[in-house]
């Protein structure tokens, strides 16, 4: 098995077609096929199914696929990790963080990074907490900005804790607060109209498993919105919503507290067990582990 055909086996099935796979291959159609025949002549088994105009694969083939995804993400960061070496001058990370963490503490910290060292190429993927773990776990990050579930991470990923970010309520500041009081509690939210994040969303899991704790199910004036959609619904006086203090600080928005003991939720940077990470990427680990600890001591 070589690399090449994991290579054009994703690839033919990122396409869903044979010509358009060698097109991107930039090789011949007749040649991409042999290989991938070759490909299942090794493992013994079809990996796709050819019906004209409607390539799917076997279950051989979706076996196959998280593996070979895999197997190149892990080739090209050792290529990375060679062409590194030289006082990081070269490289990529590829790193991925929530969307709040994107609105908040993420650009800082990229930019002292690629201040220190402009020529490592930086790609971030912003996406929920669940969708970073299996994209890290995949093999397709080599960094992650998550939320630390209760249940703890799944065993093939290592995680530093970076901080415990406080949860708030925003609202807009032209129309009657939610409370009169200078702090909020759950319980206050069951009369409340609320703006909810999109089906995944961490804050909308968290917001609702608070809520249901303290009996009862928020009422929604409208929900599926991002980070930013949900800041500007609460701006047009639609509601209120439940996000991080970081966030909240720089809405323009009324922020108002959880009494004590308030809600929380953990930040930790993760990484798989099974793949140290890249020079690059130690180094941005570093940077942000650095940066989350100034700014805590301000």
């Amino acid at each position: 098995m070589q690399l090449s055909q994991l290579r054009y086996f994703v690839t033919l099935v990122n396409t869903r077609h044979f010509t358009r796979a060698a097109e991107r291959l930039h090789i011949a159609q007749p040649s991409l096929s042999h290989q991938i025949r070759a490909l299942e002549k090794e493992l013994g088994a079809d990996l796709v199914h050819r019906a004209r105009g409607n390539l799917t694969l076997t279950d051989a083939g979706a076996a196959l696929l998280p593996v070979a995804r895999r197997i190149l993400a892990d080739a090209e960061t050792a290529r990375r990790e060679v062409a590194e070496a030289m006082n990081l001058r070269r490289g990529r990370v590829r790193i991925g963080a929530t969307p709040s963490l994107c609105a908040s503490i993420v650009p800082d910290v990229l930019r002292a990074y690629h201040d220190r060292y402009p020529g490592i190429d930086l790609r971030i993927t912003e996406d929920g907490s669940h969708n970073l773990v299996r994209t890290l776990s995949g093999g397709e990050l080599d960094l992650a900005l998550i939320i630390t579930p209760r249940s703890g991470l799944v065993p093939a990923l290592a995680s530093t804790e970076l901080l415990r970010e406080q949860l708030v309520v925003v609202s807009d500041p032209e129309r009657p607060a939610p409370v009169k009081r200078r702090h909020i509690t759950i319980g206050d939210l069951r009369e409340q109209p609320m703006v909810m994040f999109r089906e995944g969303y961490d804050l909308r899991e968290f917001t609702l498993a608070a809520c249901r704790v303290a009996g009862f199910e928020p009422s929604f004036v409208v929900q599926g919105g991002e980070m930013d959609a949900v800041l500007g619904f609460v701006r047009a006086g639609l509601g209120a919503a439940v996000v991080p203090r970081m966030v909240a600080d720089r809405s323009g928005l009324r922020v108002t507290p959880f009494a004590a003991p308030g809600l929380q939720r953990t930040i930790a940077v993760a990484h798989r067990r099974d793949a140290a990470p890249t020079n690059a990427a130690r180094e941005l680990r570093r940077v942000l582990i650095e940066h989350v600890r100034a700014e805590s001591s301000d």
